[in-house]
């Protein structure tokens, strides 16, 4: 076996820079996009070192925070629905604990991401090293063990040749249709450096060929005869829909057979938004028209979905229809002991559509006039101009649309926390897709500009438009600096409601007074009520900024933005007093049986009303 004298992080980053994986169309790309790094004690000589030797065929970018560049990978994976992954080297201590938010965020949306935080020394000959964590009673516990229960694959390389068998196992489970996650490799810092004997085949890997597993004959057929029977079914359509390229089997099953289809935060973009059977977002944040027929349903089809609370209204929507889960993780069809068809999106959809059957025709023609009459409404409630009165998110949403009246197939909307994920849940039309691209599986503050950044570096050809609320945006906005270091232009909008306006209509709606959310609330005896000038601040990050006085204001600053080569951030004060009525149904938030406060006893009873329908 011909080898070759290399140390680990050098054989480690030469397999993934030569890693190739084959698309839809048969072609072979990088599988890998590059790595993100901020150097520091324990990765600069060894992995650092390893990294500028690759540096043509495996790119490098340097990022301002650990967990930004982390949520930055974690949106290039989603933006390539998981086709494409990034790599994530941090220092050990600080550096390496920064990245367990995003590590979480990716584990709970499924997604892949490559994290390579530096160790302390396997030796242990210096101990204790700067930034290391000592625990008392185990002698092998780091920092690092924290991503244990955050990452689907989790390995310590002790030694150089480990590496050999390590990544391949890493590797294997971001490209695993079912078990698809984040993992980490902690790399101490002398292994990093020390060589071993490289088989040159580690150094030529086979393409990676994505499977699609086919569903079981039997569960299949207990599948067809369930769907033979149902009269009025509905499609929930979650992430898995755009991660398994089903978007065309969605289309053709759904207007074959007559079935409406309603869309999660993880699915939406799924079917085209004017396609005549699309009822929109289902569920907490979703619309009346989904969310209707979802009452009336009996059979609920649901299909790549993880159905999440906010998706089955904490188990109240669905009433007593039949749920059948297509999906390729058995974790998620099996959930609420539905019936289950563990299969590739795309495969279960075109079996599915394999059989003569159509709903009842009545039910279709109900959902295509729920559908149009939605999506009127979405019109409406877009192009109203206040007066009077400060703007709320479905306005802004409007003026960001409408800038794009040449382009709108260009468009992708970043988000991730507050009010905005409701009001885009349900009022954005996403032109294509992935035009959609929400986290709200663990609903990050703070990954919509770094999350905004990796999806224009998936790409590049979109118009990424991110928009976030004050909060978040103070929450992370140092890679609007690296967006602008690296040319990657992003248009950032910004909507000011002076603090947590989202959490505290739910403090007000949980009975409690205003407490600790907006601002001026915050502000304690000798404290200062805050004016951010959030312009100025983006400019200081080196963006083009400007704060805009009303919606036509922003509408115009939106037609400059697009003409821009640099990162735009435009600024507009809103108000979280006003949202869309339109729709939504119960959430479980756990209310005081016992109270002080009238008002908190009145929404337990509310409470206990919803607890009521809930289904178990």
């Amino acid at each position: 076996m011909k080898t070759t004298r290399l140390t680990m992080t050098q054989a480690l980053v030469r397999h993934l820079a030569a890693l190739r994986v084959e698309l839809d169309d048969g072609s072979l790309v990088p599988w890998c996009g590059g790595t993100w790094a901020i150097f520091g004690h324990g990765n600069v000589a060894g992995l650092g070192e390893a990294l500028w030797e690759q540096r043509a065929a495996l790119p490098t970018f340097r990022a301002h925070n650990e967990q930004a560049m982390a949520h930055a990978a974690v949106a290039y994976a989603k933006a390539n629905f998981r086709r494409r992954i990034m790599a994530v080297t941090t220092s050990i201590g600080p550096g390496a604990t920064n990245l367990v938010t995003a590590a979480a965020m990716a584990h709970v949306n499924r997604l892949p991401v490559l994290l390579l935080p530096s160790d302390v020394f396997a030796s242990r000959a210096p101990d204790p090293v700067l930034q290391q964590l000592e625990d008392f009673a185990a002698g092998d516990v780091s920092a690092n063990d924290v991503f244990r229960p955050v990452t689907r694959y989790f390995d310590r390389i002790m030694r150089p040749e480990q590496i050999l068998v390590a990544l391949p196992r890493a590797v294997q489970v971001m490209t695993d249709p079912a078990n698809c996650g984040p993992v980490c490799l902690a790399l101490p810092q002398d292994v990093q450096a020390q060589a071993f004997d490289c088989p040159e085949t580690f150094l030529q890997p086979e393409p990676i060929r994505l499977r699609r597993p086919e569903p079981d004959a039997r569960e299949l057929e207990r599948a067809l005869a369930t769907l033979r029977g149902a009269k009025r079914p509905l499609i929930v359509a979650g992430g898995g829909v755009l991660y398994s390229g089903a978007s065309q089997a969605l289309a053709d099953f759904a207007s074959k057979a007559g079935v409406p289809v309603a869309e999660s935060h993880g699915g939406k973009s799924s079917l085209a938004w004017d396609h005549p059977l699309n009822l929109g977002a289902i569920g907490v944040t979703g619309s009346p028209a989904a969310n209707a027929l979802a009452r009336d349903a009996d059979l609920i089809l649901a299909v790549g979905t993880r159905l999440q609370d906010f998706t089955t209204g904490s188990h109240t929507l669905f009433g007593h229809a039949t749920l059948l889960s297509v999906n390729v993780q058995p974790f998620d069809a099996h959930k609420w002991s539905g019936q289950s068809l563990v299969c590739d999106a795309r495969v279960g959809l075109q079996c599915l559509a394999a059989i003569d059957w159509r709903a009842e025709p009545a039910w279709t023609e109900r959902a295509r006039s729920a559908a149009a009459a939605w999506n009127q409404r979405v019109t409406e409630l877009t192009t109203q101009v206040p007066r009077d009165t400060l703007p709320y998110d479905a306005e802004v949403i409007g003026a960001v649309r409408e800038s794009a009246a040449d382009s709108p197939t260009r468009d992708i909307a970043v988000c991730a926390s507050g009010t905005l994920p409701a009001e885009l849940h349900k009022l954005w039309r996403a032109g294509r897709p992935g035009g959609y691209h929400m986290e709200y599986g663990y609903s990050t503050m703070g990954y919509e500009i770094a999350g905004g950044l990796g999806v224009k570096m998936a790409c590049p050809e979109a118009e990424v438009i991110v928009m976030l609320g004050d909060g978040s945006y103070l929450m992370m906005n140092s890679e609007i600096a690296t967006s602008v270091m690296l040319g990657r232009k992003l248009i950032v909008v910004v909507l000011d409601n002076r603090g947590f306006g989202c959490i505290q209509r739910l403090q007000l709606a949980s009975g409690s007074p205003r407490f600790n959310n907006l601002l001026t609330d915050c502000v304690p005896e000798g404290g200062v009520d805050l004016t951010i000038d959030f312009a100025a601040h983006a400019r200081a990050l080196g963006a083009e900024a400007v704060h805009v006085a009303d919606v036509a204001e922003l509408k115009s600053a939106m037609q400059k933005a697009r003409a821009a080569t640099r990162t735009q951030v435009i600024v507009i004060d809103t108000t979280h007093t006003r949202t869309t009525d339109d729709g939504g149904c119960w959430w479980e938030v756990s209310i005081p049986e016992i109270s002080q406060r009238p008002e908190v006893d009145a929404a337990h009873r509310r409470y206990l009303d919803g607890k009521s329908t809930q289904r178990l």
